[in-house]
């Protein structure tokens, strides 16, 4: 039997957050309206010239959600499931994303309907462009700041950056944020998501009086953020990565693996399975071992009312955006484990795109340890009011996070008033 309750999309499921945070903080009927709807949605159908000479109509999303605290911000995503709820779900997450975080944006989230992994670099190229050119009506350096996401990178983001600087007739690096470092891109974003995870689940454990060296540590999905996690476990905090999966399947050694062996072992045969002297471990099993520490850094919706139960982790670090379902989130709270929500534990990408932002615009550059020092402390200070939060309203560390990211959006809204 299916449950309907933990079977809601994705933009549901970000009104029922919004809604249990807004309860605890007695907002107002017509407040929490206004942060249960998006501001502006655009959505775009055009054409693209394919290799064959064939011509292909696409579409593509743009939802801008709230610009209460300043300019939009969120990234692009290429996905065949691509929607439009998805995308506001993912816009709205973002608003809170960068309201816990402190800096100063709103959220936004695009999307483009298509398979990459069955489109050349030129198709790939082409569509970007168009794409970035029917899009260019609302973003803008002091408007709207896309970003990397699903099967986008930096070379995405370079394609942006010169369309829009095409149109405009000079270069405007501060366009998109992910940029190549050659045209203005930040030292240290290529891991600033998994460095904040790291910094996030080190707080978490001072608070459990958790040592973290020899913690052991289990992640799901050895992607970009996953890998960089696992890295930065093992060598900086001293921990044992006891199992990594990725798509095709996963690993497991209680001796625990090395995450750079693991990634050159990946690299040469495209998967982490089969990796020396390791048991095998499925997606679906990685959730429910015996560890300190669990990261969930693949896909939405893997934490469930089913399985929450059997969660033996004292910490979930969620580097994922919305791997856990609210029954779960209830299941874990009541269990006493410490889960860092995706709001405030992947927030170090968007801060670090912040950073690049700012360095954009004024044109002057920080080396990697002043880029890693500073989302220490937007990361440690995001942290500490979500705890402070958690502590003060006897809540879970998710409502917590929410519930500081609603506050400084009701505060603007306050002092901005409504227009007219």
């Amino acid at each position: 039997m299916s449950k309907p309750k933990e079977t809601l999309n994705p933009f549901e499921i970000a009104r029922t957050q919004i809604d249990r945070a807004g309860k605890k903080l007695n907002l107002d009927a017509g407040m929490l309206e206004i942060l249960k709807n998006p501001r502006r949605e655009l959505t775009v159908h055009f054409p693209v010239k394919m290799d064959d000479g064939t011509v292909k109509v696409f579409t593509g999303y743009r939802v801008q959600y709230n610009d209460a605290v300043g300019p939009f911000k969120g990234g692009i995503r290429y996905h065949w499931n691509v929607s439009l709820d998805e995308v506001r779900a993912l816009s709205c997450w973002m608003t809170w994303k960068c309201a816990v975080m402190g800096i100063p944006y709103g959220g936004a989230k695009g999307g483009v309907i298509c398979n990459p992994k069955e489109m050349s670099k030129d198709e790939l190229e082409h569509m970007t462009r168009r794409y970035a050119s029917e899009i260019s009506i609302i973003i803008g350096p002091e408007k709207d700041i896309p970003a990397p996401d699903v099967y986008t990178d930096g070379q995405t983001m370079a394609w942006i950056m010169d369309t829009i600087s095409m149109a405009k007739g000079f270069a405007v690096p501060g366009v998109v944020t992910g940029k190549p470092l050659a045209i203005g891109g930040s030292l240290g974003r290529d891991e600033a998501t998994s460095r904040g995870l790291m910094y996030a689940v080190r707080e978490a454990a001072k608070k459990m009086k958790l040592t973290l060296k020899g913690a052991t540590v289990a992640v799901q999905g050895f992607g970009n953020v996953g890998m960089h996690f696992a890295r930065l476990m093992h060598d900086e905090q001293g921990s044992k990565i006891v199992a990594v999966t990725d798509s095709k399947g996963g690993i497991f050694s209680e001796k625990g693996v090395d995450p750079k062996e693991v990634l050159a072992f990946k690299e040469k045969t495209g998967s982490v399975v089969g990796f020396p002297g390791t048991k095998p471990v499925s997606n679906e099993e990685v959730l429910e071992l015996e560890v300190d520490i669990l990261a969930p850094c693949a896909l939405e919706g893997v934490l469930t009312s089913e399985n929450a139960p059997r969660v033996k982790a004292k910490i979930i670090g969620e580097g994922a955006n919305g791997p856990t379902t609210p029954e779960a989130d209830d299941i874990f709270h009541k269990r006493g484990i410490v889960l860092m929500p995706d709001i405030l534990a992947n927030g170090g990408g968007v801060t670090v795109s912040y950073f690049e932002w700012v360095q954009n615009l004024s044109e002057f550059f920080w080396t990697k340890s002043e880029v890693d020092q500073k989302l220490e402390g937007v990361m440690v200070g995001a942290f500490n009011r979500v705890w402070d939060m958690r502590e003060a309203k006897k809540v879970d560390t998710r409502q917590a996070a929410y519930m500081v990211a609603i506050n400084r959006v009701v505060e603007a809204y306050k002092w901005r008033g409504i227009f007219p």
